[in-house]
């Protein structure tokens, strides 16, 4: 069998350094009791999905923040350290998550239609997750010390969601999904396939850390959340008939969604009730997504005392 001497070396050269690596740095959050570090932060989240928006027609991503209902999210972490240039996170968070089509200008374009349509929503968020840290330019660091340093990562993980959409009718806010207001779970709608409230999630961002003293740094992170779902916002899909509320709710739950599944104020169309049907409420092509982005604070753990700097006086002779 023939054997590839160049992979060979490049296998046993990468081995060295995640070996030997940590060992080399001052300071290092890797060596004695110093892999592990705690933090806290705080920063605005900001939804992403059909509700609200600017002008013109409705696009992905940031050109649709809808930034007077941006809420502050607060977040817990802690994070292990295998590896000077890996980490490991896990995360707590929580926040608000808003939508308001009357958040959309009057400039007489294609927003018009998410005027007249005149939805909203807002949901209290909870979610935690797990991600790896990759730091790639600690390969290129001086190893004296983390006082000073800026260290840039990128990060991606799994997690999970949990939610639930609200709406305003008269003064109180109004669970939505027990109203099934796009026919979710109906037998006339069998596309519309009731939705969970709890969610899972892709965390996927970048940010960078400034050290502080060697146990302790600030840092700025900008994280997105791709979902599976698009009802973060209860709206997806079409208009129902009205009639099936009566059908598959209580007398109480059957007025509430009549008052909130259409709040239009298209031209004529309450005198034309079948005709609503033929509006879009929403587009199922997206699904809806979040981001924030957070000031971080973090403190490493016993990551000063005695032994653990004795250890860091050792180095690995690769970098001698």
């Amino acid at each position: 069998m023939r054997t590839n001497v160049p992979s060979v070396r490049i296998i046993v050269l990468l081995l060295a350094l995640t070996i030997c690596a940590p060992r080399s740095q001052s300071q290092s959050i890797t060596t004695g009791d110093g892999r592990f570090e705690i933090g806290l932060g705080f920063g605005p989240m900001f939804f992403l999905g059909d509700l609200g928006g600017t002008a013109g027609v409705g696009k992905p991503f940031v050109k649709d923040i809808d930034f007077p209902l941006t809420r502050i999210s607060k977040n817990l972490f802690v994070n292990y350290y295998p590896s000077e240039w890996l980490g490991f996170r896990a995360a707590i968070n929580h926040g608000v998550l808003e939508g308001d089509d009357a958040e959309a200008p009057n400039k007489g374009g294609a927003e018009m239609d998410r005027l007249e349509r005149n939805l909203h929503f807002k949901t209290s968020v909870l979610e935690g997750y797990l991600a790896a840290e990759i730091y790639p330019t600690v390969f290129f660091e001086k190893f004296d010390g983390l006082v000073g340093k800026l260290r840039p990562y990128g990060l991606i993980g799994i997690g999970v969601m949990k939610y639930n959409p609200k709406a305003e009718l008269n003064g109180q806010w109004i669970a939505l999904k027990p109203l099934r207001l796009e026919g979710q779970g109906m037998a006339e709608y069998p596309s519309r396939k009731e939705y969970s409230l709890m969610q899972k999630e892709i965390p996927m961002g970048f940010g960078f850390k400034y050290y502080i003293k060697d146990n302790m740094y600030v840092g700025l992170e900008v994280l997105h959340r791709k979902m599976f779902t698009d009802y973060i916002d209860d709206v997806s899909t079409g208009y129902i008939d009205p009639i099936y509320f009566d059908t598959y709710l209580s007398a109480a739950d059957a007025a509430n969604a009549r008052k909130l599944y259409y709040r239009g104020t298209y031209a004529g169309a309450l005198s034309r009730p079948q005709e609503i049907q033929t509006y879009q409420r929403g587009d199922p092509k997206e699904n809806d997504a979040f981001f924030s982005t957070i000031l971080r604070f973090g403190w490493r753990l016993n990551g000063d005392d005695e032994h653990s700097r004795a250890r860091r006086q050792m180095r690995c002779p690769v970098f001698y």
